[in-house]
């Protein structure tokens, strides 16, 4: 019956055609004026579990080591290489290499709009249907991923557990929300639960994403920035 639900919903997410954006220069087919971002895709591999939990959505806790977000959680995925066919081959390729999940475990289904990131970083969502989770043995790269883990899809669509605040950049206000979550204990002896933070651009991914695979919006305020790229002037002056 999981595989059935999983299908239904594969289908389902198919036939989605994210919104595109006035100053998308891939989606204008032609130059523009304003800033090019370096790409990045992330995957958002869903599961669902033998008892009946729901849709579920894997997650990496980022290496303590990095010089970037280190420590925070985070979905697989990172910036495009110069091989990389496209958007989804940019994101399976991150999740093999990040936490050892094979791109031909992986049935992408969908992408949602871009998202630009304070580093002007452009990050393509990339959904992806795990039919059988017991095919996947995570393996984190131990210079990348401290931990995998998954949580709940649904849990970014309700206000518990949850807080924002707001902020503004580039003369925009939002909310930057924060959701708690803490895993069932482990089921071998002395196993206890673990406490992760998921915040910031992760979350703002998975709540735009959970809307999407739930059909509805989530329980609270979701003032997501209407972020434009700066324009670059002559010798690479940038203006917002």
């Amino acid at each position: 019956m999981s595989k059935e639900r999983l299908a239904a919903l594969a289908q389902q997410l198919r036939m989605y055609k994210a919104p595109v954006a006035a100053d998308d220069d891939d989606a204008m087919g032609q130059p523009s004026e304003r800033l090019r971002p370096k790409k990045a895709a992330v995957l958002i591999c869903l599961f669902e579990q033998d008892n009946n939990e729901g849709i579920r959505v894997i997650l990496t806790k980022r290496s303590s080591g990095l010089s970037t977000h280190s420590g925070e959680v985070a979905l697989p995925g990172g910036k495009a290489e110069e091989d990389d066919v496209d958007d989804a081959d940019t994101a399976t390729r991150e999740a093999h290499e990040e936490i050892g999940l094979h791109p031909s475990l992986v049935d992408v289904v969908a992408f949602l709009q871009p998202f630009l990131s304070k580093h002007l970083l452009r990050v393509i969502p990339v959904i992806g249907i795990l039919s059988d989770r017991d095919a996947f043995n995570p393996t984190p790269n131990a210079a990348e991923v401290d931990d995998v883990f998954d949580a709940p899809l649904e849990m970014f669509l309700k206000d518990e557990h949850r807080r924002s605040e707001k902020r503004e950049w580039m003369g925009e206000e939002y909310l930057v929300h924060y959701f708690d979550y803490e895993t069932p204990p482990a089921a071998e002896a002395g196993g206890g639960n673990k406490k992760y933070l998921i915040w910031g651009l992760t979350a703002g991914i998975l709540i735009r994403a959970a809307s999407l695979v739930y059909q509805r919006p989530p329980d609270f305020l979701d003032q997501t920035p209407k972020f434009k790229l700066p324009r670059v002037l002559s010798k690479g002056t940038i203006m917002p």
